[in-house]
């Protein structure tokens, strides 16, 4: 097996299990590996210290395995993480007639780094973000199979992120049918029209199911506005809980049809639900305008901050977007705010509420932390694997 020889003093990381070797991080190469191949990785003295997945082409050289030397990467290996993974979303996420979508594997939280996949009823979306998965994808499907049956396993890695391992973008049926048009899926009992195949990730974010659930026993009886809304997670559970109304603002027109479509699937009462195709900062300055106020404010924005440089210029953004929120607020309402940016901690978003509620001249409680679900999980030794975020605030 080829060799990666680590540099003097960069030994800490790898000890403490971290997946990540960056390229500077490493002093040579013995041999000639190709992209994802799997590699041998020693310290300076030439000590074994883990097995790893190469690439000369990204920033992140080696994304490590297994620190076992005497565990073989093979195809067991990887047929025995894709079980694990699955087999822990069987058991504690998916309730027949409750829940069928999920993820069932997240990447390097699961120790398969690059590879997500996510159920949505009987198929099966799947994004490969790295080249080691890339070669032992046959292996991966295969045993998705064996374990599902699905009727489709559909590859969504179309992700810009793909480029820094050298891999093209692809979008195209792996196994099975090719997707329905409307893929059915169930979550928290509400049932969703979903696209796999077409648009942006699925139509849909299993990221958000708890923090729905949790958000909407707020709602009843309650004057919503949720932004972003997207294709509606949280205006149909705000909707299931008993919500006076909800005012739902998404960019997307397509989002905001789905929307549509899956309030009347669920059969509830349309005229509680005012679907607004608009930019959101554009539309929360109108309704400061008209002098609209609610009891409830959403704010799900996409990620702002794809790596720590963006930080500064995504806080800015947050703080603009969140001080627009609490202007819109009742006396004592509640304020339901979202990062999904993994450059953006807690404690800095923390912050940012902070110098939102000075700018607005409001005075804000932090009640609740959100977070993302247990088919999320969070790795000890990879606290990057934590990137969602949020905060339930009353505003006075």
């Amino acid at each position: 097996m080829i060799e990666v020889i680590l540099k003097k003093g960069k030994e800490k990381a790898v000890l403490h299990k971290h997946p990540w070797v960056f390229s500077g991080a490493v002093e040579r190469v013995i041999g000639k590996p190709e992209n994802g191949d799997i590699v041998r990785l020693v310290d300076a003295k030439g000590q074994f210290m883990a097995y790893g997945f190469y690439n000369d082409q990204s920033r992140v050289a080696l994304r490590l395995l297994e620190w076992d030397e005497n565990v073989a990467i093979d195809e067991q290996w990887f047929r025995g993480k894709v079980a694990e993974a699955v087999e822990s979303r069987q058991k504690d996420i998916l309730v027949d007639g409750v829940t069928n979508t999920c993820r069932l594997i997240f990447s390097e939280s699961d120790y398969l780094p690059g590879l997500i996949v996510d159920k949505y009823a009987d198929h099966l979306a799947v994004q490969v973000l790295t080249s080691g998965i890339e070669k032992n994808l046959a292996v991966i499907i295969d045993e998705l199979q064996k374990l599902l049956n699905p009727a489709s396993i559909f590859d969504k890695s179309d992700a810009s992120s793909r480029t820094h391992e050298g891999l093209d973008t692809k979008n195209i049926v792996l196994a099975g049918i090719h997707p329905p048009e409307r893929v059915e899926v169930k979550e928290n009992g509400i049932t969703y029209n979903i696209n796999i195949a077409e648009g942006q990730k699925s139509g849909f974010y299993c990221d958000q199911r708890e923090n729905r659930k949790i958000l909407a026993a707020y709602a009843k009886g309650k004057k919503v506005l949720d932004c972003f809304s997207y294709t509606g997670g949280f205006t149909l559970n705000s909707l299931q809980n008993g919500a006076a109304s909800v005012s739902s603002v998404d960019s997307s027109v397509l989002a905001v049809e789905t929307l549509k479509e899956n309030i009347s699937l669920n059969k509830f009462d349309t005229t509680k639900v005012t679907a607004i195709p608009s930019d959101v900062n554009k539309q929360l300055r109108k309704f400061r305008e008209e002098g609209e106020l609610f009891d409830i404010v959403i704010l799900d924005p996409p990620k702002y901050a794809p790596s720590r440089s963006a930080l500064d210029k995504a806080s800015r953004a947050y703080k603009d977007l969140n001080r627009l929120g609490m202007l819109l607020l009742n006396k004592g309402g509640l304020l339901a705010t979202f990062s999904c940016s993994g450059a953006m901690d807690m404690e800095t978003f923390k912050q940012v509420l902070a110098w939102a509620a000075l700018d607005a001249g409001k005075q804000v409680q932090f009640i609740y932390q959100f977070c993302q679900p247990e088919d999320h999980p969070v790795r000890s030794s990879f606290p990057e694997g934590e990137y969602l975020k949020g905060l339930l605030c009353r505003v006075f």
